[in-house]
């Protein structure tokens, strides 16, 4: 008998592929001698890398570059298996949790250490690039990212304009004459669940600013500022970005790669399935275990177990979710193909207490799972 195991990380507590050896434990006391196929799973957002490193025997590298506030942090991206193929996370450099929430200011967050990290994936030899948005601290548009790569933005009388989505008030054009050439040879795809535009009452500074540290005051400059960078990327690039959908994701930094990389977006677990071959590790399965840390209403929009419940449900694979806890509105994944849902929690425990017994509470709920569904297993 073939299981497929495809779970999410637990954030902060258990990489995916810890909960899939976890699951695998709770699998074999009931199946002692079944197949089991481990798939570590993601969403594009935080623990892509990880998964996908995983996933496909693939290596992270990682060096400092320029944090989000412009004090140096240490990030990582992964090299795939394949060699070429890197993942990076925007998170790992400019994100919201590299900032202490009092020193956090979304007029002054720079993307420049997301392009950093996209220059060091070129010096590694990559030749596609996966970027996963979500996360960040920033509502730059993608501008620190571009003038990292070697674009120059410049002002009405040609001197370089800051960081910051701050200095794009004084921006006039774009000379793109410096950008990295090895970009052009380099196919960019963006894990991206987010459909907002880049500007407006759903744009990323009246939607994300506000969880950034923006007032409703500087919710109306950042985007007046991002409108700018917006005209400035038509004028200059013949880039007309604002309207897509996306665009908005990441503080705008959909708008850039979209702008300078020329990048596709595509759904986050849809990219990661594909890379990690889901379709065809489902086929001749006789039941597919997935999980998260959490499981509530936004699962049913897009996080790893409904995409992986959409996979498994084409090949007629029977789902189980196991997760760290559930949360409002969690039923809603009963819809989109997900047979059961359980908790590891047995009863009352600290989040400490859980995440320290996390593999053997996810083994004994997987357990418990399967002793109610071998009733039709048989």
């Amino acid at each position: 008998m073939k299981f497929v195991i495809a779970p999410d990380s637990f954030k902060g507590s258990l990489t995916a592929a810890e909960v899939a050896r976890a699951m695998a434990v709770g699998v074999r006391r009931l199946y002692p001698d079944a197949e089991t196929v481990l798939v570590p799973m993601a969403d594009g957002g935080e623990g892509t890398v990880q998964a996908l490193v995983d996933a496909t025997g693939g290596r992270l590298v990682s060096a400092p570059v320029t944090g989000p506030m412009g004090t140096p942090v240490t990030a990582a991206f992964g090299i795939l298996g394949d060699g070429v193929t890197a993942v990076i996370e925007m998170a790992s450099a400019s994100g919201l949790p590299l900032v202490p929430p009092e020193l956090r200011s979304p007029l002054l967050a720079t993307t420049y250490g997301t392009g950093e990290l996209i220059r060091m994936a070129l010096d590694q030899g990559c030749t596609r690039l996966i970027l996963g948005l979500g996360g960040s601290a920033t509502n730059d548009g993608g501008a620190g990212m571009a003038l990292a790569l070697g674009a120059r933005l410049l002002d009405v009388s040609g001197q370089p304009v800051g960081l910051g989505a701050q200095a794009l008030a004084a921006l006039d054009r774009i000379d793109v004459s410096g950008l990295d050439p090895r970009l052009a040879g380099c196919a960019v795809t963006v894990a991206c669940d987010v459909d907002n535009p880049l500007t407006g009452p759903r744009g990323a500074s009246a939607v994300f600013g506000p969880q950034k540290g923006a007032t409703p005051e500087m919710v109306t400059q950042l985007d007046s500022l991002l409108r700018r960078w917006a005209a400035v990327l038509r004028t200059s690039l013949g880039a007309d970005v604002e309207h897509v959908p996306g665009a908005g994701a990441a503080g705008g930094l959909g708008a850039g790669v979209l702008a300078f990389l020329s990048a596709s977006l595509r759904p986050g677990v849809a990219l990661v399935a594909d890379l990690v071959g889901l379709r065809e590790q489902m086929l001749g399965a006789r039941l597919c275990l997935t999980g998260e840390g959490r499981t509530d209403s936004q699962t049913a929009h897009g996080k790893t177990p409904m995409g992986v419940a959409r996979v498994a449900r084409a090949q007629g694979v029977p789902v189980l979710c196991v997760s760290g806890g559930l949360g409002p509105g969690y039923e809603a994944v009963y819809d989109v193909g997900i047979a059961a849902v359980s908790s590891i929690v047995p009863g009352p425990m600290s989040l400490e207490q859980a995440i320290g017994a996390g593999p053997d509470l996810i083994a004994d709920a997987v357990e418990r799972l399967l002793r109610a569904a071998r009733i039709g297993l048989r």
